[in-house]
């Protein structure tokens, strides 16, 4: 079956190539990463380029925007949506790992943003492609941390988002590389619903965490609070 693009107001996301589609997640930390000083955002997992994109329209013009992609269709997906967006020439995907990357880059990263494979465990599909997306098989949370640790500039910034549980584990280990939480938002889908994301944001300096909630919809489908609509109402059509 081939999958219809998701159209956002100024840019179109193809997903039919890539197994994990286009989610409330990768949205959500797009819209709420913090981009007011970034020059250099280096984005882990990119995937179909949306969250890549995102960095670029909300960036400014000198803002320049590395992609890396471990999956090739979900690379050459990256690339073909990256092609047709109004700020192709200030992002770069790259066919890699972040370990390999981080082995060989020499570059420093303002920003580095990540919707990384979310389940330390747990049971996995027979889809391999999908395993790689959701599954930490090919990205632990201890990798991605030690090359954020090496990438990220004195004073940049690391922006994630994870399911609760894995969150908190995640703030615990990061903390071990002297990488702190600055910034946590939780997630609800509902009033009514238990929290179930939790967007994080880390800096190399010990801080006061600032905490805040948010929830993205009434009780109603589609009956959005006016908080989400202002966080995502540059991208969304409905907004």
């Amino acid at each position: 079956m081939h999958r219809k693009p998701f159209h956002f107001k100024q840019f179109s996301i193809h997903h039919d190539k890539c197994s994990m589609k286009v989610g409330t997640d990768g949205v959500l930390l797009g819209a709420w990463a913090n981009v007011s000083t970034p020059k250099k955002v280096l984005d882990v997992g990119t995937g179909t380029g949306l969250i890549a994109i995102m960095m670029a329209q909300r960036g400014d013009l000198d803002t320049t925007i590395e992609a890396i992609e471990i999956e090739k269709d979900a690379y050459l997906q990256a690339i073909e949506n990256i092609e047709n967006c109004p700020w192709h020439n200030q992002i770069t995907v790259i066919h890699s790992s972040i370990q390999a990357f981080t082995n060989t880059s020499t570059s420093k990263y303002d920003l580095i943003i990540s919707n990384p494979p979310f389940f330390l465990s747990g049971s996995k599909s027979e889809n391999q492609k999908r395993n790689i997306a959701r599954h930490t098989q090919t990205l632990s949370h201890e990798d991605l941390i030690y090359s954020t640790d090496q990438l990220l500039s004195s004073g940049g910034k690391f922006s994630i988002i994870l399911p609760i549980d894995e969150g908190e584990i995640f703030i615990e280990k990061a903390s071990q590389s002297n990488l702190f939480c600055s910034r946590i938002t939780k997630v609800k889908p509902k009033v009514n619903k238990p929290f179930e994301r939790m967007l994080m944001e880390f800096i190399r300096s010990i801080t006061e965490t600032k905490k805040t909630e948010l929830i993205i919809q009434f009780e109603k489908r589609n009956d959005y609070t006016p908080a989400y609509i202002e966080l995502t109402q540059a991208f969304y059509t409905i907004m």
